[in-house]
């Protein structure tokens, strides 16, 4: 049985693309908990997979230069949120560095979480993922939520005029109903840079449609 178990396994890996990241939980269907951890370790010994972390493994992509290209620990934190259902939003530096208002790469990465607090190693990075209220986790815009996290890392008295721009551009991308509603879960001072750059974002959009 623990052989099929490998041999499932095996064959499952080999149809994703390679960089994948790779959980013990993809198999859970197979029912053998034990065998699966146990096939993931040969497979790393194997040279097949690589180990991340605690049960976080890649399927190795390479390159001929730059030889395994591996996922950031960004796409990490994002993928463990999906295997687990959970809502995570990037707070601090982590949430700067997303949005381009930093070009300092945390080593140290915190998420606001529903799901499990945990803090995990990966390489020279620590993503931690930090339980929150609902209410902090009520922000409908995945663009717009970042936002609010960048401001309240920065403070209101560092908010330059190139801030302000880099925030429009990006909520150029986020839908304007969104940002509406989320500024009601902000700090008043946040809300109204919201609202102001929605507005001219809306009056942005009348004068496109004129012309």
């Amino acid at each position: 049985m623990i052989h099929s178990i490998h041999k499932q396994i095996v064959t499952r890996i080999i149809k994703k693309r390679r960089g994948k990241l790779i959980f013990p939980a993809d198999f859970n269907d197979l029912g053998n908990g034990n065998a699966v951890k146990t096939s993931l370790s040969r497979l790393v010994n194997d040279g097949m997979l690589e180990r991340l972390a605690q049960g976080i493994y890649l399927y190795p992509k390479h390159d001929n230069v730059l030889g395994t290209l591996y996922p950031s620990a960004e796409d990490i934190a994002y993928n463990i949120a999906k295997r687990d259902k959970a809502r995570i939003i990037p707070t601090g530096v982590a949430a700067l560095h997303r949005l381009r208002l930093s070009t300092q790469v945390p080593m140290k990465l915190v998420y606001l979480t529903d799901g499990a607090p945990r803090k995990i190693k990966v390489g020279k990075h620590i993503i931690t993922f930090k339980s929150t209220t609902a209410k902090r986790l009520a922000a409908k815009g995945k663009i717009s939520s970042m936002v609010i996290q960048a401001l309240l890392e920065l403070g209101k008295e560092a908010v330059t005029d190139q801030v302000l721009n880099r925030i429009t551009e990006v909520l150029q991308q986020e839908d304007k109903k969104k940002i509406k509603e989320d500024s009601k879960l902000a700090p008043a001072w946040i809300a109204s840079i919201l609202l102001s750059i929605m507005e001219k974002l809306e009056k942005d959009d009348r004068v496109a449609g004129i012309n």
